[in-house]
């Protein structure tokens, strides 16, 4: 298995923000993570840090340019389900940006993250502190980011392992190989 020729021109697919906001979400539901049984300052800085780096995201989704935009790499069900189909096959075509199923987990983390940060946050107000059904969601939620984040990392490596791309590598450095033939844009 050879690896891309990292010699060759690089395509620019993700931005200095983008991937800062990626870092910092990683960091920050780390953090939450670890600190989860203390729900401490840590806990709650971190669930506020990890809300607002996935509301920058969603921002730059929804307005940005290029490869980190939603209309760019959110498609149908159809097709998702078509490339999921292509997968299982072993041909499944390489993506400059997010793939189909990437393009759904982005915004499935996005989302959970988005409902963690507000269920938190609810329990810190007057109106909500103690109840037992919005701590059973938030931690039930906090469960689902880890299932995602496992899907999401599998994913990675099992794309990067298929295309023999180094998927880590690009999302550091935001670059990419340029599209070859039977590449997806």
């Amino acid at each position: 298995m050879s690896k891309r020729s990292e010699a060759a021109p690089q395509t620019r697919v993700w931005s200095r923000s983008v991937r800062l906001l990626h870092l910092g979400l990683i960091a920050s539901v780390t953090v939450a993570w670890v600190f989860r049984e203390d729900l401490g300052p840590a806990h709650e800085v971190a669930g506020y840090v990890a809300l607002a780096a996935a509301a920058l995201r969603s921002g730059i989704g929804l307005a940005g340019r290029g490869y980190a935009r939603f209309g760019q790499f959110v498609r149908s069900r159809a097709a998702t389900l078509g490339y999921a189909r292509q997968v299982l096959r072993g041909t499944a075509p390489r993506y400059i940006g997010h793939n189909p199923l990437g393009g759904w987990m982005v915004l499935a983390l996005l989302g959970c993250i988005g409902l963690l940060g507000a269920s938190g946050w609810l329990y810190t107000t007057d109106l909500f502190w103690g109840y037992g059904w919005l701590a059973w969601l938030h931690a039930a939620l906090g469960w689902t980011l880890l299932a995602l984040v496992a899907l999401h990392v599998g994913g990675v490596v099992f794309t990067s392992i298929a295309h023999r791309e180094n998927l880590v590598k690009a999302m550091l450095t935001g670059r990419k190989a340029p599209p070859g033939p039977g590449d997806v844009d």
